[in-house]
């Protein structure tokens, strides 16, 4: 399939993204399918391959994807909003290895060191240094406040996770998502919207009731 939705408008191309995933689950043939829009790629395909001026990147499932990019131009390419990437270096301090970038200093993790042995060889080298809009926290806005929060529902695409949370504090009203993630949860929790707030059972007590007889 080369692009077939691209002629749809928007709400037209959600349903057909999603019947187009179903007829192809339903009939089990391995389909290849040709399209420009990352949000297709990442929501229907099972393994996404990259290509850049005719070169294949990459081929991995979506998540790893987004998660694990060989490349600058992978990590770059897959996201929205895409990864901020820095020049940096490696500097070793006595037997912790710390990434300078921006004038601060990152101490690497003995797990990130495990993981990524051939790191060493880069200690006084210059290299690219990505993060991603979720990885970066305003210590700020953390409240110091820990409570029992239980996730409802969790709706994901790739860089987001947004979370409807129940709290069982009595002063947090039912259904209300803290902007704070839980401990557990890597992730962002979106606050209700006016749209939403207007859509609540107590704001339209009395719209859905049955004409009124005069």
């Amino acid at each position: 399939m080369d692009e077939p939705l691209s002629n749809l408008d928007a709400k037209l191309r959600v349903q057909m993204r999603s019947e187009i995933s179903r007829l192809q689950r339903h009939l089990g043939t391995t389909t290849m399918y040709v399209t420009h829009d990352q949000v297709e790629a990442m929501t229907m395909g099972d393994r996404v391959a990259v290509i850049k001026r005719g070169l294949l990147q990459q081929v991995d499932e979506p998540q790893d994807l987004y998660d694990h990019p060989d490349n600058v131009f992978v990590a770059q390419f897959i996201g929205s909003p895409s990864m901020n990437v820095l020049k940096a270096t490696l500097e070793q301090r006595g037997e912790a290895i710390w990434v300078v970038v921006g004038g601060g200093a990152l101490e690497l993790s003995a797990e990130a060191l495990a993981a990524h042995p051939g790191l060493r060889n880069y200690v006084y080298k210059e290299l690219a240094f990505g993060a991603r809009p979720e990885h970066l926290v305003d210590p700020s806005l953390e409240s110091s406040t820990d409570s029992d929060t239980y996730v409802e529902v969790r709706s994901t695409s790739s860089s987001r996770s947004a979370l409807r949370c129940s709290s069982t504090s009595a002063s947090t009203p039912s259904g209300f998502s803290p902007s704070r993630p839980s401990s557990t949860t890597r992730g962002w929790t979106p606050r209700r919207s006016k749209a939403a707030r207007r859509s609540s059972p107590d704001s339209t007590r009395g719209a859905t009731r049955g004409p009124t007889r005069r």
